[in-house]
């Protein structure tokens, strides 16, 4: 399989261009996965240094969840910010950035899921949350589905300020019942009507910045 690095994804999250990014990850499946997704490399500077911490794990789930073979330089997931030329044998002395380090201990842990792995993933809809908000333009959405109904469900306010849209949920076998929405990167729980999920969709209010790495699921014994 030919493989790219995938610079310009790199380069509209660096940018903080959210649109660009929804733009990017509508690609044809069969393009996105020989593609190499990276958030720091020995070309770039740090993403600890150029990213401010929510920006960072923001793009990081951008990054890392979606279909790609995932590339993470070494240094990255202890948030060092000092770039070191390949040249170089060796590299001063940081601290670990403890914030980070927890951070993409819970993200490796969310790539380890079967669904990740050999799931199908989907870009979805979002749209405004009421007429006149042009937030819902710098949320981003999407789920990985498998054969296990614990369906991974991705969100993200990739913007300066607080953010709400509506995200459809078309892969959904509700039959009304009540949907469990269990974040793996916090530990917010949320239980949500399957008719209104299945009527308006999944309502986002994130701040800026904000994810949720939702694992959702019901509990119909038919969907176990």
């Amino acid at each position: 399989m030919i493989t790219a690095n995938d610079k310009p994804l790199y380069d509209r999250l660096l940018s903080r261009e959210a649109a660009a990014v929804r733009q990017h990850l509508r690609a044809a499946p069969a393009y996105q996965n020989r593609l190499v997704r990276f958030l720091e490399n020995h070309d770039e500077l740090r993403a600890a240094h150029e990213f401010p911490v929510p920006v960072h794990e923001a793009a990081a789930v951008l990054t890392y969840l979606i279909p790609s073979l995932r590339f993470f330089h070494e240094g990255q997931l202890e948030g060092r910010r000092v770039k070191v030329p390949i040249q170089m044998g060796r590299r001063r002395e940081e601290p670990v950035d403890p914030l980070l380090q927890e951070f993409y201990r819970k993200l490796l842990a969310c790539l380890k899921r079967p669904e990740v792995r050999q799931g199908r993933w989907q870009l979805l809809g979002v749209r405004p949350a009421w007429e006149g908000n042009p937030t819902w333009e710098r949320c981003l959405a999407f789920a990985w589905e498998g054969k296990a109904w614990q369906i991974p469900l991705i969100t993200v306010n990739y913007g300066p300020t607080q953010g709400q849209a509506y995200v459809a949920l078309p892969f959904l076998d509700l039959g009304g019942s009540p949907m469990i929405l269990q974040d793996l990167m916090s530990e917010a729980r949320y239980e949500r009507r399957g008719d209104d999920l299945l009527d308006r969709g999944l309502y986002l209010d994130l701040p800026a910045w904000g994810l949720h790495v939702f694992s959702c699921h019901t509990n119909l014994p038919s969907n176990k």
